[in-house]
This record gives C-alpha cells, structure tokens and sequence, in this order.
C-alpha cells in the first residue's frame, strides 16, 4: 500500500461491525461483486444501471435489484435522471469499509503495512 492509499484508510471513520457485515454480505454475489467492480472503474461519475446490465450481459429488472442491495449496504449512491439511475461508488463507506479490515494489520503499525502492494492483473 502506499502512503497515501495507507493514509486514506487510516483516516475513515470505522464501520461498526453490523454495517461491514452489511456490506460484505452485499458484495458475496458473483454479479454484484463484478457490478461493484465495474462501477469502481467509472469513479467518480458511476454508471447508469442499463450500461451496468449491459455491459455484465444480466437482465436489466436483475441488475436493479442488484445495485439497490448494494446501495442498501452503503457501498453505492444512486442518482435519478429522468428515467436513467446512475449509481456511483461511495468513496467513504469503501474507505471506511477497508479501515474496518485492516484495522488491526501488522499490530496497528502503519509503517509495517508499507509492502503489502497490490497484486498485479493476470
């Protein structure tokens, strides 16, 4: 982790467990993990929720009820234009979320964390 992605996770309030038990369980669904995902990709303006489904080949009615469940959980905000929802990740619950997990990394020394680089794409 760099400083700044280690300083990012430092500094987000901590979920209580309820909600990051919330939002784990959000994200243990093959398709809403791979929405999250996706949305992730397109931070900061998120995605319209057709685009989502499309892109994932997944029923748009499917997709829906995907992405409110992860909005439910905290993970996404959803924006209404018109007829068109985009749903964008929320930074805060994500940073938050990942300063819940690591909370206790390398016996809360920052500094020992400093290598834990990301895992190259295959």
């Amino acid at each position: 982790m760099t400083d700044t992605q280690m300083s990012n996770t430092v500094d987000a309030p901590l979920l209580q467990e309820g909600d990051a038990v919330a939002a784990l369980s959000a994200l243990a669904h093959k398709d809403r993990l791979a929405a999250f995902r996706l949305i992730l990709t397109a931070m900061p303006n998120g995605l319209p929720s057709g685009q989502v489904a499309k892109d994932l080949a997944i029923a748009p009615t499917r997709m829906s009820f995907h992405l409110a469940t992860l909005e439910r959980a905290g993970l996404l905000t959803a924006q209404r234009h018109g007829r068109v929802v985009r749903y964008a990740i929320a930074p805060q619950t994500m940073r938050s979320l990942l300063h819940f997990l690591t909370q206790d990394c390398c016996n809360g020394d920052p500094a020992l964390c400093q290598n834990l680089n990301p895992i190259p794409n295959r």
